[in-house]
């Protein structure tokens, strides 16, 4: 498909006290993310609040195709990281709406700050 060339992936695993943990390269995240939105387009699992049930089983196929020494599983590998993406994104969105942004320097409280200190 357009969104995602073909790369040499080198895939890393790392032990933990729960057993072995798969780290995601930078490419299958881009083909996760854009078989994501490819789905969404296509509306045929789309839902009021997200996805109809069946979804992962289909970004499974479609990344099996792209991706397919990766060997990524609907419920072992794509769930978990899209729960990791939904939180990182949170994470993001609400710090650029100000929302829980204590601490966070923006463009707005960094001129007020010069200002205030003659800067």
């Amino acid at each position: 498909d357009s969104y995602v060339k073909l790369f040499t992936i080198k895939y890393f695993f790392f032990q933990n006290s729960k057993g072995n943990k798969r780290k995601w390269v930078p490419e299958e995240d881009v083909a996760l993310v854009a078989y994501m939105v490819d789905l969404y387009n296509v509306g045929t699992y789309n839902a009021d609040t997200g996805f109809k049930t069946g979804y992962l089983n289909e970004l499974e196929r479609m990344l099996e195709k792209v991706l397919p020494h990766a060997m990524l599983k609907a419920k072992l590998n794509l769930e978990s990281m899209i729960r990791t993406l939904k939180s990182d994104w949170a994470i993001v969105y609400n710090m650029l709406s100000g929302k829980d942004n204590s601490g966070f320097a923006t463009t707005n409280n960094l001129e007020k700050g010069n200002n205030y200190h003659r800067c």
